[in-house]
């Protein structure tokens, strides 16, 4: 077979690598390659393409628009343009469960793989995250793959055995144009689903006349966790910090489904066990250290309103809230009650700290020093101090990390270093 990988970077590298396994004849194009891309294409002999040029299939990079001009030409000279799931798909027949939604769907994708490992099962994690799907399919028994709208938009025949819609709230419109454009997007993880499949959604959402999977539902917020027939596994109050009580029901009723498709008994206790030794997300909604009865707590990532309220649910009240970045046009009216509930002072940071933190009717102090780590800590400073008697200083910034930092990854970073800095002074 012959291809062309439009896109490299993490997920390109991975459709390389698989590849070249396939034994296929493939090229590549991108207009800003990164370094250990070259190397890669390099070792593995693959030479640069066009998109003047005609190929059976063009495997799509996430990030790459799906009506992106080069695509619509490869397509009119022929093209199938699909993505890596569903290479995958065709390729290889590894069980699948899938996982999607605006937030948590990391944290609930964690926590399904801990589950089926701890039922005995050779589970693996990729997909939208680290490593990429095409790395891991064949070396798992199950594949746990946490996928976005951007991976959706280019499947066709793409089956998951078990499916997750964690939640649907605002995001990514500046590709996807529209809320339904988007929510359409992710309801596609459904859309090749059979009868003998299963669909886990947020009981609130409204799941399309058209799907065939046989549904199950759970609540956003849980006081317990229980099995399909309402057996007990465990109390939310009893889960660690950090593990949304949504999540951990969608991940049961996720493993109880794939297990009863392949026929392998649920052992409760192993279930609970996970749950109870389950660890948060690294960097999502994660405390990095308590100091003088201070949590300090990261959730760079959270620039959408659903993931900002749930980290300010969960979080020990009174908190001290770090919110700032480039504004995203994040919802701000969802978060009033919350914040008036457990909010004791807001540190508004970067581009868009004056406006986030004017918006709510709280005490507030506004930090933007020309360097991005100075930022964070003199934010981190201020915060803590307004906590003689203890509470948490919370990083969820609504806004994207783009003003100070490379990402939010950078932005956690600095916060981390921060934090430390900060901990050591006497």
């Amino acid at each position: 077979m012959n291809a062309l990988i439009y896109g490299l970077g993490r997920s390109g590298r991975g459709v390389a690598r698989y590849l070249k396994k396939l034994g296929w004849n493939a090229e590549w194009l991108d207009q800003r390659p990164q370094p250990e891309d070259l190397e890669l294409v390099s070792e593995l002999g693959f030479q640069q393409g066009s998109a003047d040029q005609a190929y059976p299939w063009v495997i799509a990079a996430p990030g790459v628009p799906i009506d992106h001009p080069d695509l619509e030409k490869l397509r009119s000279l022929g093209a199938k343009v699909i993505g890596e799931l569903e290479l995958g798909f065709l390729t290889r027949r590894t069980p699948i469960v899938g996982i999607t939604g605006t937030a948590g769907k990391g944290g609930t994708s964690v926590l399904i793989t801990q589950l089926l490992q701890a039922s005995g099962l050779n589970a693996r994690i990729g997909g939208n995250f680290d490593p990429p799907f095409l790395d891991i399919i064949d070396d798992a028994e199950v594949a746990v793959v946490e996928i976005s709208s951007f991976q959706l938009e280019r499947i066709q025949t793409f089956r998951p055995h078990v499916a997750v819609i964690t939640n649907m709230d605002i995001d990514h419109l500046d590709r996807h144009k529209t809320i339904e454009a988007y929510h359409g997007a992710k309801w596609r993880i459904q859309e090749n689903q059979l009868s003998d499949d299963t669909l886990v959604v947020m009981e609130e959402l409204q799941v399309p006349s058209s799907a065939r999977a046989r549904i199950l539902k759970f609540a956003r917020m849980p006081e317990q966790i229980r099995l399909q027939n309402g057996d007990l596994v465990l109390d939310a109050a009893n889960l660690p910090r950090g593990i949304h009580p949504a999540n951990a029901q969608a991940a049961v009723l996720a493993t109880e489904s794939y297990l009863q498709q392949i026929q392998k008994p649920l052992d409760v206790q192993a279930i609970r066990q996970a749950l109870l030794e389950a660890e948060p997300v690294k960097g999502r909604n994660e405390r990095v250290a308590t100091h003088q009865n201070i949590d300090f707590v990261v959730d760079s990532i959270a620039t959408r309103t659903i993931a900002v309220k749930s980290a300010l649910e969960q979080a020990r009240a009174p908190i001290v809230w770090l919110v700032g970045g480039r504004d995203k046009g994040a919802a701000l009216e969802p978060l009033q009650e919350v914040a008036q509930q457990k909010v004791k002072f807001i540190v508004g940071f970067g581009e868009a700290g004056a406006q986030f933190a004017s918006a709510f009717n709280l005490p507030h102090q506004i930090i933007f020093e020309a360097d991005g780590d100075a930022t964070i800590r003199e934010a981190v400073k201020a915060a803590a101090e307004q906590l003689p008697e203890g509470g948490t200083v919370l990083l969820a910034p609504l806004g994207t990390s783009f003003d100070q930092f490379k990402d939010y990854k950078d932005r956690e970073r600095a916060f981390r270093e921060a934090v430390q800095c900060y901990t050591k002074e006497p």
